[in-house]
C-alpha cells in the first residue's frame, strides 16, 4: 500500500521513467493539461513560445518590528513554513521620522520561490488557503501590472492550514506575486485561469451563472 502524504502538503507524482524524481502535481497539470489549451487557444505550436510560471514572490511587511523584533521573527518562521524555504529580511529605503523609521531598519521578509517550490506553494495557495479565506467569493482577474505578472494580497497568515493558531495568534498579512514569462496580460490571465486560479466570474459573462 503506498504511504499517504502528510496532511495539507500537495500530492507528487512520481516519474515513471526515473523513480527517485518526484513531480509537482501543478507541474504536471501545467505539462500535460495546461500547455496543449495553450496551444490551442494562443495558436502556436512552439512550447518554448507559451507562457508559464518564473517565480512567486511572497513578501510579508511587518511594521510592528520597529517597536518589537519578535514579531519580524515570527513573520520570518511563519513565511518559512508557509513555503519550505528560508526568507529573507526586507530593509527600509529611506527614512521616516513620523513613523520612527530609519533607513535600513528592518520592516518584513519575503520568499522567492521557483522550481518545485513555486509549484508546491501555488497548489496549497488556491486548493487549501483560498477557500479557507473568510467570505471568498473569488480573485479579481484585473490584478495585474501591465507585463503579464498577478498579485494579490491575504490578510492573515493563518489561512495556510500548517501554521498552528497558538503559535502565531497576531494576524501578519502577505501579498504574493506571480510572475510570468510574458508581458501580455491576457495570455497571463489565461495561464492561471488554466491553472485553476479561482477568478472571480465578471457580470455579463458567458460563463457567468
Amino acid at each position: 500500500m503506498p504511504i499517504q502524504p502528510p496532511a495539507g502538503r500537495p500530492v507528487e507524482r512520481r516519474n515513471r521513467e526515473s523513480p527517485t524524481v518526484m513531480i509537482p502535481r501543478f507541474l504536471e497539470r501545467y505539462q500535460k493539461q495546461v500547455l496543449p489549451a495553450l496551444a490551442e487557444k494562443l495558436g502556436r505550436s512552439n512550447p518554448l513560445s507559451l507562457p508559464r510560471l518564473e517565480k512567486i514572490v511572497v513578501n510579508m511587511g511587518v511594521g510592528s518590528a520597529i517597536q518589537d523584533k519578535k514579531d519580524l521573527e515570527l513573520a520570518m518562521d511563519a513565511l518559512a513554513q508557509i513555503t519550505g524555504q528560508k526568507p529573507v529580511i526586507t530593509k527600509a529605503r529611506k527614512s521616516i521620522s513620523s513613523f520612527r523609521l530609519r533607513k535600513g531598519m528592518a520592516i518584513g521578509c519575503k520568499v522567492t520561490l521557483r522550481g518545485k517550490r513555486m509549484y508546491e506553494f501555488l497548489e496549497r495557495l488556491i486548493v487549501l488557503a483560498l477557500p479557507r479565506v473568510r467570505d471568498f467569493r473569488g480573485l479579481s482577474d484585473q490584478a495585474f501590472d501591465g507585463h503579464g505578472n498577478y498579485s494579490l494580497g491575504l490578510s492573515e497568515q493563518l489561512v495556510f492550514p500548517e501554521l498552528n493558531p497558538d503559535k502565531y495568534p497576531k494576524v501578519q498579512g502577505m501579498n504574493i506575486t506571480i510572475v510570468t514569462t510574458t508581458d501580455s496580460d491576457d495570455e497571463a490571465r489565461e495561464l492561471l485561469r488554466l491553472m485553476g486560479m479561482p477568478f472571480r466570474r465578471q457580470a455579463g459573462s458567458a460563463d457567468a451563472a
